[in-house]
């Protein structure tokens, strides 16, 4: 059977392709910015198997155009359907690949074996597999079709050395809201595996039920109709104007412990394909509605569960399956810790990583992820030893411990000015303002939010911070660990997207403004200020009278509305 002829029998949208022996599928829409997946019919083998699927083989693509060029990791991908076969065996072996401008796109397979060369650099190591090794094609890749805020309309998500991130495809400033709770986003029971029953924290495991209803007949599902709560859930934030949405991806060890991308809770080297396959469908569908995807590889309680904090074979194999799965999604982050390394004081665990091995992380996303997503880290404390060349590090995620978000504006504030010192600003959002205990408490209990808004919304923003965040504080329902159902902070949401709305249909020429707090004389609140020519102002008390011909304003020669 001739490969056109399969595509058309499996009812595929197929690119061009030519192959030269081995039998290869390509799927996905042909465009910039978009996914096309290449899928190798490649050695028959199974989850539990010896040689190691996961370590004992490294499969890589590289594609060219030009001088262009992007080495792509591939996986295995069991019999290439596992989110709804929730296949454990097969011959299907994976490359997803997003090119960044239309034409033809050379590429050629590599495919090898050998014990633990998965996380191996070495390109001539192991065994070359036929018929995959050696195989070339060609994809014709068309412009884009997307309109916004579907993130393949807007292009990739980038840091080009200053404070705020881009997106590229039309290299617009791009400032995010959205949520950082629950944390546990994923221990969803709709997705394979036994950890919804196995007796470890199964309190925690979600159905996001309430959401159920904002989930459309034209969306995605797997095995028959499951997911229809987590796909509402991303439909519901993007209707109320979001455009983010975090998550961790390991827990083992953590507050929740239900979310890990291996076969069982003991592995570290042996991934549930099923299961990452139905992750993927979730965060294709995010990206489709706009939502930019924050990965949170892992949190305090479990930074030194892989090879005892430092990147060794356990850490790099599990970086590299998410590269290989997840980075070809346009608008991403890699987080490398939820509150990682020790605050003062902090005595929750004894095991902290390093400074090394912080900076060593980093290190492997920089040279590993053929995309270049941001890096950042997350924690309160000063980020001193890992500014500027020091490491890969792109950003700050930063977190704040203060109930009235007081310590919002000035702490984003201090780390976009001691980054800046050395010569390569970070981007810097804060991504869970507030306290553990309250922080962004549901509408019920605080319909106004002023605090919320003031402080920690529009404190973050006119610092010059790129984006913010919410976290759920533990004393309230639906907190970090149980939230469900994300109405229960409709308001801020609303407060969040006309934030957004203000900051990107004023024209504000954001990245030559700085903040300047000094500038509002006898007065308390932000400035962000163009100096002599546009002003961003949020006045939270006053000791004048302010309205648009007091010698205030006039000193200021405010040129734009106030927030």
């Amino acid at each position: 059977m001739s490969i056109p002829t399969l595509l058309t029998l499996l009812g595929l949208t197929s690119a061009f392709i030519h192959t030269a022996v081995a039998e290869t599928r390509a799927t996905g829409e042909a465009k910039v910015w978009h996914t096309v997946t290449l899928t190798f019919e490649g050695p028959e083998t199974n989850e539990a198997a010896t040689p190691n699927p996961f370590t004992d083989y490294r499969l890589e693509v590289t594609f060219t155009q030009g001088e262009r060029r992007y080495q792509i990791p591939g996986f295995w991908a069991a019999d290439g359907d596992a989110a709804n076969s929730s296949a454990s065996a097969g011959n299907c072996w994976r490359v997803h690949f997003s090119p960044d401008s239309p034409g033809d796109w050379i590429w050629t397979a590599s495919f090898r074996q050998a014990r633990g060369i998965a996380t191996s650099d070495a390109p001539e190591t192991g065994t070359p597999i036929a018929p995959i090794d050696g195989t070339t094609g060609r994809l014709s890749i068309a412009p884009s079709d997307k309109a916004a805020p579907d993130l393949r309309a807007l292009g990739r998500l980038e840091y080009d050395g200053t404070r705020y991130l881009r997106t590229r495809g039309n290299n617009q400033i791009f400032l995010k809201a959205g949520a950082d709770a629950p944390e546990n986003f994923l221990a969803y029971s709709d997705f394979d595996g036994a950890f919804a029953t196995d007796g470890i924290r199964d309190n925690h495991i979600k159905t996001w039920e309430p959401h159920i209803l904002d989930w459309s007949a034209s969306d995605p599902t797997w095995k028959g109709g499951k997911g229809k709560g987590i796909i509402g859930a991303l439909n519901y934030l993007a209707s109320k104007g979001m455009n983010a949405v975090s998550f961790l991806t390991m827990n083992i060890g953590g507050d929740d412990r239900n979310v890990f991308p291996y076969l069982t809770y003991e592995d570290r080297d042996r991934f549930d394909v099923s299961r990452l396959a139905q992750w993927e469908i979730v965060f294709e569908h995010a990206s489709a509605k706009g939502l930019f995807l924050h990965f949170k590889t892992q949190e305090t309680e479990n930074e030194c569960l892989l090879d005892g904090g430092d990147t060794g074979p356990q850490r790099k194999l599990y970086y590299r399956e998410l590269i290989a799965r997840f980075a070809h999604h346009p608008a991403l982050n890699w987080n490398l810790g939820e509150e990682n390394g020790k605050w003062r004081g902090d005595h929750r665990h004894e095991a902290y990583q390093n400074t090394a091995q912080r900076i060593a992380m980093a290190a492997y996303f920089a040279k590993n992820d053929p995309y270049k997503h941001p890096i950042v880290c997350h924690n309160g404390q000063s980020p001193a030893d890992l500014y500027g060349e020091k490491s890969a590090l792109t950003g700050w995620s930063l977190q704040t411990s203060k109930k009235d978000f007081r310590n919002v504006h000035r702490s984003t504030l201090r780390i976009l000015k001691a980054s800046a010192k050395t010569g390569k600003p970070w981007a810097v959002a804060c991504d869970e303002p507030g306290d553990a205990s309250y922080s962004l408490v549901p509408d019920a209990i605080d319909p106004e939010h002023n605090d919320a808004r003031t402080n920690a919304l529009w404190g973050v923003f006119l610092a010059g911070g790129w984006g913010i965040e919410w976290y759920f504080g533990y004393k309230h329902d639906h907190s970090d660990l149980s939230c469900q159902d994300y109405r229960s902070r409709d308001i801020m949401w609303n407060q969040s997207a006309h934030a957004l709305h203000f900051l990107r249909s004023n024209n504000l020429p954001l990245a030559e403004m700085n903040c300047d707090d000094s500038l509002l004389e006898g007065s308390e609140g932000f400035c962000l200020a163009k100096p002599g020519e546009t002003y961003v102002i949020l006045l939270k008390k006053t000791e004048k009278e302010i309205h648009p011909g007091s010698k205030q304003l006039r000193k200021l020669e405010l040129h734009h509305r106030m927030a």
